[in-house]
């Protein structure tokens, strides 16, 4: 069992669990060299009218009512139709499984917003979604990605359950640098007082490829 697979390891796996421990206690001690944060963290804000992808999406988007703010397009895209199919902030949904397959089912500069709530702790190939990420997001749109303590925890990856806080959100900066495309990412704190933390790691989509610089 790798550091990015899910469920509780057995006496078979017990190889592949001790390599998973040695690759995420490589990843923790490489802390001081991942990507920095951004000092001063943006407003994440919505334009109204913003076509927006809810990713890993279920029953609720965690989206103003349309009143407060009204959007363009808001496709969720998840596993469970039923679900989906109930969330009422969702113009359209897609039954589509990122473990299995990565690519998003979407033209490319299809979105101004692509959101990713307390579900990044499930995806096991999260470098290839995020390349997709920036593939529909159009230039200049944001990836915002809220995270927390809780999960369903035979469904997280190894990593999430051995990494320290600190140490899971550069994880979650170090995939979109991986990925390409976007800014330098950024940390939001919107943890209310005396309940579970909650973590934002957001990045905007470059406006133009960068070059190379010379010598």
């Amino acid at each position: 069992m790798s550091a990015f697979e899910s469920g509780t390891p057995t006496r078979s796996r017990r190889t592949a669990f001790l390599l998973s421990i040695v690759v995420v206690g490589l990843l923790a001690g490489a802390w001081y060299l991942w990507p920095r944060f951004e000092r001063e963290p943006p407003e994440i804000r919505l334009s109204p009218d913003a076509d927006v992808l809810d990713l890993m999406s279920s029953w609720v988007s965690h989206l103003p009512e349309p009143d407060r703010l009204p959007l363009g397009r808001v496709v969720g895209l998840g596993m469970n139709a039923a679900e989906l199919a109930a969330n009422p902030r969702l113009t359209s949904f897609d039954v589509h499984d990122l473990n299995r397959e990565p690519r998003l089912p979407y033209a490319d500069a299809s979105f101004d917003a692509v959101l990713c709530a307390v579900s990044i702790q499930y995806l096991v190939r999260p470098v290839e979604v995020f390349a997709e990420v920036a593939r529909v997001l159009r230039p200049g749109g944001r990836v915002a990605i809220a995270t927390s303590h809780r999960c369903f925890p035979t469904k997280a990856i190894r990593a999430f359950h051995l990494l320290a806080p600190p140490e899971r959100l550069a994880a979650i900066a170090r995939y979109l640098e991986l990925a390409g495309g976007f800014e330098a990412a950024a940390l939001v704190d919107r943890s209310p007082p005396g309940a579970d933390p909650l973590w934002i790691v957001t990045a905007l989509r470059r406006t133009a490829t960068r070059r190379p610089s010379a010598g």
